[in-house]
C-alpha cells in the first residue's frame, strides 16, 4: 500500500476511536469509580478485543474479496452509507453519556477480560470493521500484508486511546459529565463521520 493510504487510514481510525461508544463508555465507568489504575488493564482489553473483531472481519472481508470484485465493491458503497448514517445517529444522540461509576472493586485481569468481551463479543464492532476497512483496502495488493499492517496500527491506536480516556475519566470527572462538552463532542464526531462517508462516496464516484 502507499503511504498516504496508511495515513488516511490511521487519521480516520484516531477520529472514529475519539468518539465514545460501548467499549470507552465501559473504560469511563471503571475510572470513574476505580481511579487511574483501571488504565492499563481496561486499554490492554479493549486492544485484545479489536484485534479479535478486527480479525474476524478481515477475514471475511478477505473471502468476499478472493470471490468477487463487484461484491467486494458493493461492500465499499454500503460502507460508506453505514459511515453516513452512524454519523448522523451522533450528531442527535445529544449530550448524554451513560457511564456509571463502577464501584465493585475489581481486579485488573477481570477489568481486562470485561473489556475485551465488550469489545471483541459486541457485534456492531464487527459490522463496524467490515464497513470500515474496505474503504482502504487495494484489491490488487498483498491482502495479508495490508491486514497486518492496518491491525497493528488500529490495535495501537486502540490502546492509546483507552488507556487516555481511562487517565483523563480518573482525573477530569467535571468535564465526563458535562453535557454541554459530550453534546459539543457527539456533534463534532457526527459531522466528522458524515464527511468520511461522503468523501468516500465522492472518491469512489471520480475513480468510476
Amino acid at each position: 500500500m502507499t503511504f498516504e493510504s496508511w495515513a488516511a487510514f490511521a487519521a480516520a481510525t484516531a477520529i472514529l476511536l475519539v468518539i465514545p461508544g460501548p467499549t470507552i463508555l465501559l473504560v469511563i465507568s471503571y475510572a470513574l469509580g476505580q481511579g487511574w489504575r483501571t488504565a492499563f488493564p481496561m486499554a490492554v482489553g479493549v486492544a485484545l478485543g479489536d484485534f479479535t473483531a478486527m480479525t474476524l472481519s478481515m477475514l471475511g472481508v478477505g473471502a468476499l474479496l478472493a470471490t468477487s470484485a463487484t461484491i467486494f465493491t458493493a461492500l465499499k458503497w454500503a460502507g460508506a452509507a453505514y459511515l453516513i448514517y452512524l454519523g448522523v445517529k451522533l450528531f442527535r444522540a445529544g449530550g448524554s453519556l451513560n457511564a456509571e461509576p463502577r464501584q465493585d472493586a475489581s481486579s485488573a485481569l477481570k477489568m481486562l477480560g470485561h473489556a475485551w468481551l465488550v469489545t471483541a463479543l459486541n457485534p456492531k464492532s464487527i459490522t463496524f470493521f467490515v464497513a470500515f476497512l474496505p474503504q482502504f483496502l487495494d484489491a490488487k495488493a498483498d491482502f495479508w500484508t495490508q491486514m497486518l499492517i492496518f491491525e497493528a496500527t488500529f490495535i495501537t491506536l486502540a490502546f492509546a486511546n483507552a488507556f487516555g480516556y481511562a487517565l483523563v475519566a480518573s482525573r477530569a470527572r467535571a468535564v465526563v459529565g458535562n453535557p454541554r462538552a459530550i453534546g459539543l463532542f457527539n456533534k463534532a464526531g457526527g459531522t466528522l463521520l458524515v464527511g468520511a462517508g461522503i468523501a468516500t462516496v465522492a472518491v469512489r464516484s471520480g475513480s468510476n
